[in-house]
Protein backbone atom coordinates (compact mmCIF):
# COMPACT_ATOMS: atom_id res chain seq x y z
CA UNK A 1 0.00 0.00 0.00
CA UNK A 2 1.34 3.78 -0.81
CA UNK A 3 1.34 6.61 1.83
CA UNK A 4 -2.44 8.05 1.63
CA UNK A 5 -2.67 10.73 4.31
CA UNK A 6 -6.63 9.84 4.86
CA UNK A 7 -5.77 5.79 5.83
CA UNK A 8 -3.31 6.87 8.07
CA UNK A 9 -5.70 9.26 10.06
CA UNK A 10 -7.82 6.32 10.09
CA UNK A 11 -5.40 4.60 12.10
CA UNK A 12 -4.49 7.03 14.30
CA UNK A 13 -7.85 8.49 14.85
CA UNK A 14 -9.14 5.04 15.90
CA UNK A 15 -6.29 4.36 18.40
CA UNK A 16 -7.51 6.46 21.37
CA UNK A 17 -10.94 4.77 21.08
CA UNK A 18 -9.30 1.23 20.40
CA UNK A 19 -7.62 1.91 23.61
CA UNK A 20 -10.13 2.98 25.68
CA UNK A 21 -12.31 0.08 24.60
CA UNK A 22 -9.69 -2.57 25.08
CA UNK A 23 -7.91 -1.41 28.35
CA UNK A 24 -10.54 1.34 30.17
CA UNK A 25 -12.21 -1.02 32.37
CA UNK A 26 -9.11 -3.53 33.09
CA UNK A 27 -8.12 -4.47 36.50
CA UNK A 28 -4.70 -3.42 37.73
CA UNK A 29 -2.56 -6.17 36.91
CA UNK A 30 -3.56 -6.09 33.40
CA UNK A 31 -2.80 -2.18 33.61
CA UNK A 32 1.28 -2.07 35.40
CA UNK A 33 2.36 -5.65 34.68
CA UNK A 34 5.26 -5.74 32.09
CA UNK A 35 6.66 -8.83 30.44
CA UNK A 36 10.29 -9.17 32.15
CA UNK A 37 12.39 -7.31 33.70
CA UNK A 38 13.68 -4.21 31.80
CA UNK A 39 10.29 -3.92 30.42
CA UNK A 40 7.25 -2.33 29.57
CA UNK A 41 4.03 -2.03 31.19
CA UNK A 42 1.02 -1.10 29.28
CA UNK A 43 0.33 1.65 31.36
CA UNK A 44 4.27 2.77 30.52
CA UNK A 45 3.07 2.31 27.09
CA UNK A 46 0.49 4.96 27.39
CA UNK A 47 2.71 7.26 28.95
CA UNK A 48 4.77 7.21 25.92
CA UNK A 49 2.28 7.76 23.38
CA UNK A 50 1.33 10.76 25.35
CA UNK A 51 4.84 12.09 25.44
CA UNK A 52 4.83 11.49 21.96
CA UNK A 53 2.12 13.48 21.24
CA UNK A 54 3.03 16.19 22.87
CA UNK A 55 6.85 15.92 21.41
CA UNK A 56 7.11 14.29 18.54
CA UNK A 57 4.65 14.03 15.66
CA UNK A 58 3.28 17.33 14.94
CA UNK A 59 6.28 19.08 16.54
CA UNK A 60 8.41 17.71 13.74
CA UNK A 61 6.21 18.08 10.99
CA UNK A 62 6.10 21.62 11.92
CA UNK A 63 10.46 21.83 12.10
CA UNK A 64 10.04 20.11 8.53
CA UNK A 65 7.44 22.56 7.16
CA UNK A 66 9.39 25.73 8.57
CA UNK A 67 12.45 24.99 8.58
CA UNK A 68 13.23 21.90 6.79
CA UNK A 69 16.90 20.08 6.83
CA UNK A 70 18.00 23.68 8.66
CA UNK A 71 16.73 22.32 11.76
CA UNK A 72 17.51 18.69 12.99
CA UNK A 73 14.72 17.41 15.09
CA UNK A 74 15.37 17.51 19.39
CA UNK A 75 16.18 14.43 20.48
CA UNK A 76 12.80 11.87 21.64
CA UNK A 77 13.28 10.96 25.15
CA UNK A 78 11.59 7.98 25.41
CA UNK A 79 11.92 7.21 28.89
CA UNK A 80 9.85 10.68 30.21
CA UNK A 81 6.70 9.07 30.55
CA UNK A 82 8.05 7.42 33.60
CA UNK A 83 8.71 11.19 35.33
CA UNK A 84 5.42 12.79 33.35
CA UNK A 85 2.73 10.11 34.30
CA UNK A 86 4.06 8.99 37.71
CA UNK A 87 1.11 8.76 39.81
CA UNK A 88 -1.82 9.65 37.33
CA UNK A 89 -4.40 7.43 37.54
CA UNK A 90 -4.66 5.22 34.37
CA UNK A 91 -7.89 6.46 33.36
CA UNK A 92 -6.45 10.26 33.77
CA UNK A 93 -3.71 9.25 30.74
CA UNK A 94 -6.42 7.49 28.81
CA UNK A 95 -8.19 11.12 28.63
CA UNK A 96 -5.35 12.87 28.08
CA UNK A 97 -3.81 10.79 24.90
CA UNK A 98 -7.10 11.06 23.61
CA UNK A 99 -7.53 14.99 24.13
CA UNK A 100 -3.69 15.46 22.70
CA UNK A 101 -4.79 13.10 19.77
CA UNK A 102 -7.49 14.82 18.91
CA UNK A 103 -5.81 18.35 19.01
CA UNK A 104 -3.06 16.66 17.39
CA UNK A 105 -4.86 15.47 14.10
CA UNK A 106 -6.94 18.91 14.24
CA UNK A 107 -3.62 20.62 13.96
CA UNK A 108 -2.63 18.09 11.05
CA UNK A 109 -5.93 18.87 9.16
CA UNK A 110 -5.03 22.70 9.61
CA UNK A 111 -1.77 22.10 8.15
CA UNK A 112 -3.50 20.93 4.56
CA UNK A 113 -0.77 19.22 3.51
CA UNK A 114 -0.58 17.21 -0.09
CA UNK A 115 2.18 15.45 -2.01
CA UNK A 116 4.45 18.36 -2.29
CA UNK A 117 4.84 19.02 0.79
CA UNK A 118 5.10 15.07 1.65
CA UNK A 119 8.60 15.00 -0.29
CA UNK A 120 10.26 18.34 2.20
CA UNK A 121 12.92 16.77 4.21
CA UNK A 122 13.92 17.21 7.80
CA UNK A 123 17.03 16.10 9.42
CA UNK A 124 16.43 13.49 12.63
CA UNK A 125 18.95 13.24 15.33
CA UNK A 126 20.13 9.23 15.03
CA UNK A 127 18.43 8.32 11.41
CA UNK A 128 19.53 11.21 9.09
CA UNK A 129 17.59 12.77 6.38
CA UNK A 130 13.74 11.84 6.93
CA UNK A 131 10.56 13.08 5.13
CA UNK A 132 7.47 14.91 5.79
CA UNK A 133 5.57 11.41 4.55
CA UNK A 134 8.41 9.26 6.54
CA UNK A 135 7.24 10.68 9.58
CA UNK A 136 3.92 10.57 8.77
CA UNK A 137 3.72 6.93 7.95
CA UNK A 138 5.90 6.01 11.33
CA UNK A 139 2.98 8.18 13.44
CA UNK A 140 0.62 5.55 12.29
CA UNK A 141 2.70 2.75 12.32
CA UNK A 142 4.25 3.78 15.80
CA UNK A 143 0.69 3.16 17.44
CA UNK A 144 0.12 -0.49 15.83
CA UNK A 145 3.20 -1.30 17.21
CA UNK A 146 2.69 -0.05 20.47
CA UNK A 147 -0.49 -1.93 20.19
CA UNK A 148 1.10 -5.16 19.65
CA UNK A 149 3.46 -4.36 22.40
CA UNK A 150 0.35 -4.09 24.59
CA UNK A 151 -0.50 -6.94 23.47
CA UNK A 152 2.36 -8.87 24.42
CA UNK A 153 2.60 -7.12 27.99
CA UNK A 154 -0.48 -8.74 28.94
CA UNK A 155 -0.72 -12.13 26.84
CA UNK A 156 2.71 -12.82 28.64
CA UNK A 157 0.61 -12.41 32.13
CA UNK A 158 -0.55 -16.09 31.34
CA UNK A 159 2.63 -17.56 29.60
CA UNK A 160 3.01 -19.87 32.16
CA UNK A 161 -1.25 -20.90 32.18
CA UNK A 162 -1.50 -21.57 28.70
CA UNK A 163 1.08 -24.61 29.63
CA UNK A 164 1.93 -26.61 26.27
CA UNK A 165 -0.86 -24.46 24.17
CA UNK A 166 2.44 -21.69 24.18
CA UNK A 167 3.67 -23.63 21.08
CA UNK A 168 0.60 -22.19 19.08
CA UNK A 169 0.64 -18.54 20.59
CA UNK A 170 3.35 -16.72 18.60
CA UNK A 171 2.41 -14.08 20.43
CA UNK A 172 4.08 -15.38 23.71
CA UNK A 173 7.28 -16.23 21.41
CA UNK A 174 8.16 -12.81 20.25
CA UNK A 175 11.20 -10.86 21.59
CA UNK A 176 10.30 -8.41 24.24
CA UNK A 177 11.03 -4.88 23.88
CA UNK A 178 13.93 -4.04 26.05
CA UNK A 179 14.94 -0.97 28.03
CA UNK A 180 18.56 0.03 28.35
CA UNK A 181 19.99 1.12 31.51
CA UNK A 182 18.90 4.59 31.70
CA UNK A 183 15.22 3.20 31.14
CA UNK A 184 15.82 1.33 33.94
CA UNK A 185 17.19 3.19 36.15
CA UNK A 186 14.32 6.42 35.74
CA UNK A 187 11.33 3.24 35.89
CA UNK A 188 12.94 2.47 39.48
CA UNK A 189 12.96 5.96 39.93
CA UNK A 190 9.26 6.94 39.38
CA UNK A 191 8.34 4.08 41.16
CA UNK A 192 9.79 5.23 44.49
Amino acid sequence: MQFDLSHAIEILRSTPQTLRSWLGSLSDPWIHSDYGAGTFSVYDVLGHLIHGEKADWITRARIILEQGRDRPFDPFDRYAQFEESRGKPFAALLDEFERLRRANLETLAELELGTKQFALHGTHPALGEVTLENLLATWAVHDLNHLAQIARAQAAQYAQAVGPWREYLSILNLPATRMDDEGVRRKAAARQ
